[in-house]
């Protein structure tokens, strides 16, 4: 469950950033993440979804997505990668605790050495299967993984929105050419409350609440 939109421009298809462990050859870099208020340098690596940039639509989705409400709050960063949305979200909501769940585990060891690097001490950096089952999570951010294919994105879908507390609010980033409508009309037939948040040329931003 890593994150989603398109595939790094050097990674081959056998070393795909779905995978838990990735198999090309290790070529870490070094990217900027400058925002209105977070500035971060995020090593990056091949393997890993946005490798060579930071993606344009995790930009937006952090440009556009309300911050995480202030207090003791949880937060999750649905597919963290190496941390461009987790690491920002810690830094908005210090008082929160920011879940950071991908399968891929050269991702995570990224997301581990980005949240140090910037003295960030709120991040529950996880696989998935690592997070308590009574977790329940305020807020909810992603840039899906849709190349996964449907059902599967589906089933990712049901696992974790489900998990939003009774007032909670989920924020996905989805290119418009890779179904965000299709996708906004399958979870309001799925019953959960949806709107278009935000849209540019590219991408929406889907906001989507607890299921009643």
């Amino acid at each position: 469950m890593p994150n989603p939109s398109q595939e790094p421009n050097d990674a081959p298809a056998s070393s795909h950033y779905f995978a838990a462990k990735p198999s090309s050859d290790s070529k870490p870099r070094t990217l900027e993440l400058s925002l209105p208020d977070v500035y971060l340098q995020l090593t990056a690596d091949r393997g890993v979804f946005a490798s060579d940039r930071i993606d344009a639509g995790t930009k937006y989705l952090l440009l556009e997505a309300p911050h995480p409400p202030p207090g003791n709050t949880r937060v999750l960063d649905l597919g963290c990668g190496y941390g461009a949305i987790a690491c920002t979200l810690a830094l908005r909501a210090p008082d929160s605790t920011v879940w950071a769940i991908d399968v891929n585990e050269r991702a995570l060891e990224l997301c581990r050495r980005n949240a140090l690097k910037s003295a960030i001490d709120n991040l529950e950096i996880r696989l998935p299967g690592d997070v308590p089952d009574d977790i329940r999570f305020d807020r909810i951010y992603s840039n899906p993984p849709i190349r996964i294919g449907k059902a599967a994105l589906h089933d990712l879908l049901v696992t974790w929105l489900d998990r939003l507390t009774s007032d909670g609010l989920a924020f996905l980033v989805v290119q418009k050419h890779l179904g965000s409508d299709s996708l906004i009309k399958w979870l309001s037939a799925q019953g959960w409350p949806v709107s278009k948040l935000s849209s540019r040329k590219a991408y929406r931003i889907i906001e989507v609440g607890a299921r009643k």
